[in-house]
């Protein structure tokens, strides 16, 4: 619960704000959103990344002298609170949408590949009859699936498993053809351990009242067009699911970390927080930095170096150690690093069950391949899950303009490896032969041969992916891990592990966490 409004005069918190240390640990969006909202009220904020640039899932990538997202590439447009942060930063003139022609899904056993069907949720289909799910599921699956329309519909209780519901109302050929592509695709995950009422609230409930699944998708969906319609005349703009930003997600990086130093906060890259410990009502930082050595040691390596006959190093580093002293900390870096930083000061956060990480690897390829600018499987390729190695590829040059008019004629795809209980399959090869297999599976995928020798440029981008809130079991892990932290004062943690995955869960979270953690150090003690 947050402290009660303050009495205080404002130049009295403004004093107090001025003479408040907070370090963030991690430069991700979590933490830079944190520590923008702390420094907005003149709090001292020092920001702390391990890597040498900032972002964390958000990256940029330069191949072949194009510039472009190597990790987060879009983001979710509901609840409208990204949309604000981009207009905070003055960014709206860079808001883009992706390019019709929605996505194709490749393994379907007897087909091979075929557009995704429209008009459903999560691949749940509100016709089974529609000739682009019957291509599909056959006709033996869409008479399956019509059984879901005489079925009795639950009436004691509800059924928490997305897969499980799917395939006892609609069949295993929907379930494992339609909806676990998309939930593999977008959670990386099986529909049966996807949470329904998280993934699809209100679908439930709708199957209740309206007595079938695929009734109830068409209710949900035509709710969401009626409210979709309500907010775009108000709005007198197009409605999307997605936007993304011209130039790249990293400008909104790039816009968080020049606003936070316009605010005085100090953001530092390449160092390391190596402990975080509560001493008394403070807080010790330990942090490691290699800097470049002094003139006079580097001049005595050379010296060295010539006199026993081996090469130097022109530029020797060597770590720096230094103890930073806080009011409060924010820890905002993956789960597992968290866990550990908090080990000693939040000791409880030890009994609380940590989730299952999956590794993504995502390989960019710059291909001279003309013959997918006609964009022959749309914006991009979703899987039938064990069907191909590659879990999706995304089209980049077919999706975003932006993309498409800085490649010029060369095209550039996206594919992703790994899932929930499953390694990317490119984790134990080099960073070649990472990239061949990626234009092996971006030409089965897309439908094209790719040569070899095709490739003009590749990057391999590799991903530690928090659980999506989707996941059965999700909330309870994520709300005891937080009351542990929340039950120290002084400390606080964002990020996708504590708020779900996607921006559009991280950011609000943020907010509301430097929310709480800024009223406790500025209220407390007021006498």
């Amino acid at each position: 619960m947050s402290p009660e409004p303050s009495s205080a005069e404002p130049s009295d918190l403004a004093a107090r704000a001025a003479h408040t240390h907070v370090i963030v640990v991690g430069g991700g969006i979590g933490g830079l959103v944190a520590a923008r909202e702390c420094a907005k009220v003149g709090m001292r904020v020092t920001v702390l990344e391990a890597e040498e640039t900032l972002g964390g899932a958000i990256r940029r990538v330069d191949l072949d002298g194009v510039t472009i997202d190597a990790g987060a590439e879009s983001y979710a447009t509901r609840g409208g609170l990204v949309r604000a942060l981009v207009d905070e930063l003055d960014l709206a003139d860079r808001i883009v949408l992706p390019k019709p022609g929605g996505a194709w899904l490749a393994g379907i056993p007897g087909v091979g590949a075929a557009p995704l069907p429209v008009g459903g949720i999560l691949g749940i289909p509100a016709n089974p009859f529609q000739p682009d799910v019957r291509r599909i599921i056959g006709w033996s699956g869409v008479w399956r699936a019509y059984l879901d329309r005489v079925r009795p519909p639950l009436t004691i209780g509800h059924q928490l498993s997305l897969g499980k519901l799917v395939a006892s109302r609609m069949g295993a050929k929907v379930r494992d053809r339609l909806v676990a592509p998309v939930t593999t695709g977008v959670y990386s995950a099986s529909p049966d351990d996807v949470d329904i009422d998280v993934a699809a609230p209100g679908l439930n409930a709708a199957l209740t009242r309206v007595g079938s699944l695929s009734g109830a998708v068409q209710t949900l969906r035509d709710d969401a067009a009626e409210k979709a319609a309500e907010t775009q005349a108000a709005a007198k703009t197009p409605g999307a699911a997605v936007e993304g930003l011209s130039g790249g997600m990293s400008t909104l990086v790039d816009a968080l970390a020049a606003d936070l130093v316009r605010l005085g906060a100090e953001v530092r890259t390449g160092v390391r927080v190596r402990t975080v410990r509560k001493t008394g009502a403070r807080w010790s930082v330990e942090a490691e930095a290699e800097v470049a050595a002094e003139a006079e040691v580097a001049a005595e390596v050379e010296v060295r170096a010539e006199e026993s006959g081996e090469s130097a190093a022109t530029d020797p580093l060597e770590p720096v150690v230094e103890e930073l002293d806080a009011d409060a900390v924010i820890i905002a870096t993956p789960e597992s690093a968290a866990r550990k930083l908090l080990a000693s000061a939040v000791p409880a956060l030890a009994t609380t069950e940590a989730a299952s990480s999956p590794e993504i690897e995502i390989v960019t390829l710059v291909l001279d391949a003309p013959e997918l600018a006609a964009a022959p499987r749309g914006t991009g390729v979703l899987t039938v899950p064990g069907s191909h190695t590659a879990k999706a590829l995304t089209h980049s040059t077919a999706k975003w303009g932006w993309v498409r008019d800085a490649a010029g004629a060369r095209q550039i795809v996206r594919v992703s490896f790994g899932a929930q209980g499953e390694p990317a399959a490119t984790a134990g090869l080099d960073d070649a032969a990472a990239a061949d297999l990626a234009r092996r599976e971006a030409a089965a995928l897309l439908g094209v041969a790719i040569a070899p020798e095709a490739v003009i440029a590749s990057h391999r981008g590799r991903f530690i992916q928090s659980q999506p809130a989707s996941i059965i079991g999700s909330g309870g892990r994520r709300t005891a891990a937080r009351a542990a932290v929340e039950a120290v004062p002084g400390v606080a943690a964002v990020g996708a592990w504590l708020a779900g995955t996607g921006l559009a869960q991280v950011i609000p979270d943020a907010r509301d966490e430097a929310d709480r953690l800024r009223r406790a150090l500025l209220w407390d003690g007021e006498s």
